[in-house]
């Protein structure tokens, strides 16, 4: 499959513009020292491909920013943004308008359980944000349990909320915010021998956290229901279902953060259905529309709906539900349900899962592959027997030139994967076909020979 495209048709209009000074010039990027980057210039995508400024093309292994579900350029979703600007591009949240009404109900059909009211954001951070504000509006309560090995967003809230290295620099920030450890079997932080002992013992830990912190005083305990950046950890049978039994037994409530994984990433509309778990609130974005317009939001329960019907809700945006953003969304759940996207993930994301531990088995450097449909992460170790991480947590510099041999290993074999701390991780579009995903793996093998020459004695 070739990697490269004729330069002529990225478009005349930009042929001649050299991107990466106009972005070295006047853009501040997030997340970065802004000497030490040099953002490849992308001038074109179609499906699970995008196209540099040298015409080179790259295969989209983390789907964008485990974003783009039904990939780059989706006709559907082209045409639906082109039919809602030609009708009605813009309207304030406090109107009612046809498409967001639908988008909403579209959404509540298919979210767990009896949840069926749906207040609109622009993306994840401000989705959690608001469930934080919805929680502690109908318990009255005031603290948030989140986990460790987590990410939020970086907005106030939910950057104090997060418990990875992000949340180091942003402090001290909101107050309210009460961090555990979620079960992480290869990693125990428990002892654990086993999957169900790791399980038992985690949720006893969290039982313990909310003893101490007070069970009267915490409006909810926020998860994200398979943690994303942080390791593609997904949770041992019983425990969401543990989770849930101690929210309920407390009167508090239960938040899962499906930014990542819901809409199709892991075979499911939201994730929480693999475990038949209904939680209180469901915070979505990303995949809702492949991030084509900034979409995100809440869906809650009846109960928590009903505190705010003679109480203001004391929260807003101007954007919420923008019509544009909603009519891709509308068009996406359709394009799953015509061409039966869960099914497809469900069906391949099983043989990824099964070529990625053949492929581990032939690298050393391989400690565990761990995930769930289109959502995978490889976890590199120097030793297989001691578990000692490729990197060091949260290493920068010359401490993490392992991991930056890995990435440039990728991108040499033209495949753009998401890279974290010690960790290789994949979310291709849920859209990649077997030959797609078969290149994929191919530019993932040569990356842990990369891994592999860093763990050589």
């Amino acid at each position: 499959m070739s990697t490269t495209t004729d330069r002529a048709d990225l478009g005349a209009a930009m042929a001649d513009v050299d991107v990466r000074a106009l972005d070295r010039a006047h853009v501040f990027h997030s997340w970065s020292a802004q000497d030490a980057i040099d953002p490849l210039p992308i001038m074109e995508a179609q499906g699970c491909w995008f196209v540099d400024d040298t015409g080179r093309r790259w295969f989209d292994g983390s789907s964008q920013l485990v974003n783009l579900n039904l990939g780059h350029r989706h006709p559907d979703l082209v045409a639906a943004i082109r039919e809602q600007a030609g009708r009605l591009p813009t309207v304030a949240p406090g109107f009612a308008n046809d498409v967001r009404g639908r988008a909403a109900q579209m959404i509540a059909e298919r979210a767990p359980g009896d949840l069926d009211r749906v207040f609109f954001t622009n993306g994840g951070a401000d989705a959690n944000e608001n469930a934080i504000r919805l929680a502690r509006g109908h318990t009255g309560r005031h603290k948030v349990l989140s986990a460790y090995r987590s990410y939020h967003g970086a907005t106030g809230g939910a950057i104090a909320m997060t418990g990875d290295p992000r949340r180091w620099r942003n402090e001290p920030g909101a107050d309210g915010f009460v961090h555990f450890l979620g079960p992480h079997p290869y990693r125990s932080s428990f002892h654990a021998t086993d999957v169900a002992q790791e399980c038992e013992r985690a949720l006893a830990h969290l039982e313990e956290v909310v003893m101490f912190e007070g069970p009267d005083t915490i409006a909810c305990i926020f998860l994200e229901t398979i943690v994303g950046t942080n390791g593609v950890l997904v949770p041992p049978d019983g425990y969401l279902a543990g989770v849930r039994d101690l929210c309920d037994r407390h009167g508090i409530m239960l938040a899962c953060d499906e930014v990542m994984v819901g809409f199709g990433r892991v075979g499911e509309w939201f994730a929480v259905d693999h475990w038949d778990v209904v939680p209180d609130l469901v915070t979505f974005a990303k995949g809702v529309n492949s991030g084509y317009v900034p979409l995100g939001g809440v869906v809650m329960s009846p109960a928590i709906a009903a505190s705010f019907a003679d109480v203001s809700f004391h929260g807003g945006l101007t954007y919420s539900g923008h019509p544009l953003g909603c009519a891709v969304a509308v068009a996406s759940m359709e394009v799953f349900e015509r061409d039966g996207i869960l099914d497809h993930v469900r069906t391949e994301g099983t043989w990824l899962g099964e070529q990625l531990r053949e492929l581990a088995a032939r690298h050393p450097s391989v400690g565990e592959v761990r995930g769930l449909g289109f959502f995978w992460a490889l976890e590199l170790v120097r030793d297989a027997e001691t578990r000692e991480p490729l990197v060091p947590f949260a290493a920068a510099g010359d401490a993490a030139a392992p991991m930056r041999a890995v990435a440039a290993a990728c991108h040499e074999a033209g495949m753009w994967p998401f890279i974290h701390h010690n960790r290789l991780q994949l979310a291709p579009p849920l859209v990649a076909e077997r030959d797609e995903l078969t290149f994929m793996l191919g530019a993932v093998d040569i990356a842990l020979d990369a891994a592999d020459e860093a763990t050589a004695p």
